[in-house]
Order: C-alpha cells, then structure tokens, then sequence
C-alpha cells in the first residue's frame, strides 16, 4: 500500500478573503479507504471540489498530484479519461435519463461492449432496485436509489480512485448501512477510495486511516481504528 494514488500537499482554498482551505497535506495510497471527517463547513467538500478542478472562481494554491502527474490544469471531464471518478455530494444524476442510460454515460470512455454489459449486469445484482427499475427516468428515483445509481455509474468507469462526498448525506439509516455494505465490498476489490463523510463513525469503521478536518485544516490523521478509541474524535465527533 506505499504507491501514492493521491498526494496533497500545501492546499489552500480562498473565496474573495474568506479562506476555506488553510493548507492542507493528506496522501491516499493504491488499495487504501482513506476517510476524511469533519463537521459541516470544515472544507471536506471543497477539498474534494479542488482536487477535481469542479470549483467555482476561488483562488486554489498548493500541489495535488495523481498517479505522480500533477492535476493542475487539468480539465474535470478530462479526469475520468484518467481513470479519476467522483460521486458528488448531491448525487448528480441525470434526472432525465433512464438508469440503464445513466450506467451507460459512466462507461463513455470504455468500448469494450461485452465488458460495459457484463458490468452492467454485476451492479444489477449488487442493487436490484436498480434492476427493477432500469427503464425509469432516474429523477423518479429516491434519494438512497439515486445514491446507488450514482455509485454505480462512478464504477462503470472503472476508476483507479473514486471520491465520495457524502453518501450516506440524507438517507435512511437501512439505506445507509446498503451504501456502506457497498463500500465495504468496493474497497475490498482493490479500489482506492477517497470518502469525506459526516457520519464517522461508519467511515472510520471502513476505512484503512482517517483525517479529522477542522475550520479548513487537518488537525488529526492516523490508523482509523485507533481514531475510533481516540477520546478526542469520541467527544467531537461521534457523541461519546
């Protein structure tokens, strides 16, 4: 697990003079779930907004590397060509497509036909509402079926990373332990993962290590299972 997938080093995030993102260092290794935690407002989503490039006008300092390249300059949609995937917060699916068509669009860069079926096929099993309702306009969906759509067109592309912002944000708490089952299984494939989440104790429970952000700095990281026993994180973050 030592080969960096991400590096960031020194970012910073500023809105006319409001900073967001006060420098910040963190690194995701090949293989690892590296969960990012912190309370609403402690820059986790613009932290994940910058190192896509998906940001409105702000100004963004610091060095955001993947797979050793840097990222700057780099066009988002240029992003899943490179094997860089994201579930944003919100879920961002198309409202008027079909789900079919949805997991389709995931799989815009791939044209081996028979593997973009098979794989279509695989996510069908793992969700089956999805299944069921494969020909219905996505934006009928509700909230924890677009969450699993979402995830499953983030897959389709077969990302060596994938970001998740907030998955569990909004849904029901049966919903919720699906999404993490779902997580679970994905990292256990290989896949590298990247989730900023609210709920953290769920996402220091899946993931390899942690980092606490706090008012748009890291203030702690570590092995998640010892953030877990960490009488600070309890206090702060996980009502203990």
């Amino acid at each position: 697990m030592s080969e960096n997938v991400l590096k960031v080093s020194g970012l910073k995030v500023s809105y006319g003079g409001i900073k967001a993102v006060k420098g910040i260092d963190l690194e995701v290794n090949r293989g690892e779930l590296i969960a990012l935690i912190g309370a609403n407002g402690a820059g986790k989503t613009t932290t994940l907004k910058a190192i896509t490039g998906t940001l409105p006008d702000c100004k963004v300092e610091g060095i955001v590397a993947y797979l050793g390249q840097s990222l700057k300059g780099t066009q988002s949609y240029h992003l899943v060509e490179k094997k860089l995937a994201m579930v944003p917060e919100g879920r961002g699916v198309f409202t008027r497509m079909s789900i079919r068509e949805n997991l389709m669009m995931g799989a815009y860069t791939r044209d081996d036909v028979a593997g973009i079926e098979a794989d279509i096929g695989k996510w069908f099993d793992v969700f089956p509402r999805l299944k069921e309702r494969s020909a219905q306009m996505a934006g009928t969906l509700s909230g924890g079926e677009q969450q699993m759509l979402a995830m499953a067109r983030a897959l389709m592309s077969h990302p060596k990373l994938l970001l998740l912002d907030e998955p569990s944000m909004g849904l029901s708490p049966i919903m919720v332990d699906k999404i993490f089952e779902v997580i679970r299984s994905v990292s256990a494939e290989g896949i590298t993962i990247l989730l900023v989440e609210q709920n953290a104790k769920l996402a220091l429970q899946a993931a390899h290590r942690g980092y606490v952000m706090d008012s748009g700095l890291v203030t702690m990281s570590g092995n998640a299972k010892d953030m877990l026993d960490d009488p600070r994180v309890k206090a702060a973050y996980l009502g203990e």
